[in-house]
């Protein structure tokens, strides 16, 4: 396996558990080309409909993360990595550290398969901001600092921007990736070649998500970035 494998991906399939898709769907995305899998979601999860999700994934061939909400819904079999967000930027410190004392006190945690990543949510009306409380008007220097403080303060390897159903402002991108040296995810209102080929100048992955549940062919159409 490569050190750090997560800095050669560039396109990121995001599936929610709580919504439906087809089994021509997830084969559509399997063969897309698409880098990983994600599992990931923040309204309705549970441990019986993430469970269900990882199942139907479980014999296809590519990288698969597990991105949780609770502590419930994790599951290390047939995931490849186990991604843990802080939500920097949240209000509410239990997003930063609380609910992950809470879950290594009271869990069996598979450590070789964790990564702990930082987020970044910058749309004040998605579903993650209203749920963490987060701080979502944002400067640019007030974004860099924040990764600069999970890169060389915490030491974690990945910041995600997330934007989560909207399309988010490039030039933020821009001048973070001429700041921070860990791997840059960004997520939000992929949509289109055109938007994926924006974001991938200056992010290291874009994860793409509700396009997969609008218009099969527009998902597709993300991955003609290169």
């Amino acid at each position: 396996m490569l050190e750090e494998p997560w800095r050669y991906w560039k396109h990121i399939t995001k599936l929610d558990p709580d919504k439906p898709i087809s089994k021509r769907d997830l084969e559509t995305i399997v063969g897309s080309g698409t880098d990983v899998i994600m599992i990931s979601g923040t309204q309705n999860i549970t441990e019986e409909n993430t469970s269900m999700l990882v199942a139907r994934l479980r014999d296809y061939e590519i990288t698969k993360v597990l991105e949780p909400v609770i502590p419930e819904a994790i599951t290390y079999e047939g995931m490849d990595y186990v991604f843990v967000p802080l939500v920097l930027n949240a209000l509410d410190s239990q997003w930063i550290v609380g609910r992950h004392v809470d879950w290594i006190k009271n869990h069996n945690i598979e450590w070789n398969k964790v990564i702990p990543e930082a987020y970044i949510v910058l749309n004040p009306d998605s579903a993650v901001a209203k749920l963490t409380g987060a701080k979502t008007d944002l400067s640019i220097d007030d974004v860099i600092a924040y990764a600069l403080y999970a890169e060389r303060y915490l030491h974690l390897p990945i910041v995600y921007i997330e934007y989560s159903g909207m399309y988010g402002d490039p030039e933020l991108l821009n001048a973070l990736n001429a700041h921070c040296n860990a791997t840059i995810f960004y997520g939000g209102g992929i949509d289109s070649r055109d938007k994926a080929k924006e974001m991938k100048q200056y992010a290291d992955a874009i994860v793409v998500g509700n396009v997969v549940y609008e218009d099969m062919d527009r998902f597709l159409d993300t991955l003609r970035f290169q």
